[in-house]
């Protein structure tokens, strides 16, 4: 009997890019001032939210480290994140039902890694797509079309950028799923495009997907 595909994107998908931030900042506010490493980093974030250069910001006040060795710290760090509500649920149902699971992501090794080790789902799935490993970005057709298995009667794509999401998708048959922006996401979801770059179906939480993918 064939089965189902399903496939997620990463970022403020399953994971709040936000969160992401908010670890590394905490890291790098903590090895520049670990006695007040908290109020640091919410200074940062703030820096952040009012659309200043937070690390040019920083180097009017600590000088130690260079910004590259900041960045680097943001890219590397082993982050304390979470899943966004409902995302256990959903990959629990999807291997209870057999489903096979696959991830695509872009973005540095590393990072992306680091994140889906912190999340602790690396298990979950049967391939992983990470474009720095892969040599492409989204929407490149490579990115989707590695998952193709003759065993695959129906594919599902959930993610959240409608710039570059589901145009790729949309065109190979997939049945595409937009996980809709609580105010946490970091890119602006814009449905106001061509037809073909929109998801089928939009969501407002994680659990919603699998009366979808049932």
């Amino acid at each position: 009997m064939k089965t189902k595909y399903i496939i997620f994107d990463l970022d403020d998908t399953l994971v709040y890019e936000v969160d992401f931030l908010k670890s590394a900042y905490l890291e790098i506010a903590d090895r520049l001032d670990h006695q007040h490493s908290s109020a640091l980093a919410n200074k940062m974030y703030d820096w952040y939210i009012r659309g200043l250069n937070v690390f040019e910001k920083l180097k009017e006040s600590y000088d130690h480290l260079t910004k590259e060795e900041l960045l680097g710290i943001y890219r590397n760090h082993k982050p304390a994140i979470k899943l966004i509500e409902g995302g256990k649920e959903l990959l629990d149902f999807c291997k209870s039902k057999g489903y096979k699971l696959g991830l695509i992501t872009d973005g540095r090794s590393i990072t992306q890694r680091n994140k889906i080790t912190a999340l602790g789902i690396t298990e979950y799935f049967d391939k992983i797509i990470i474009s720095e490993e892969f040599g492409t970005t989204k929407p490149n057709r490579n990115n989707f079309e590695v998952f193709k298995d003759s065993n695959v009667e129906s594919y599902y794509y959930i993610a959240d950028n409608v710039s570059k999401d589901f145009v790729t998708p949309n065109l190979l048959g997939w049945k595409t799923i937009c996980l809709l922006d609580r105010g946490l996401n970091v890119h602006e979801q814009n449905f106001e495009k061509d037809l073909s770059f929109l998801p089928k179906y939009k969501v407002f939480g994680l659990e919603e997907i699998i009366k979808i993918v049932d």
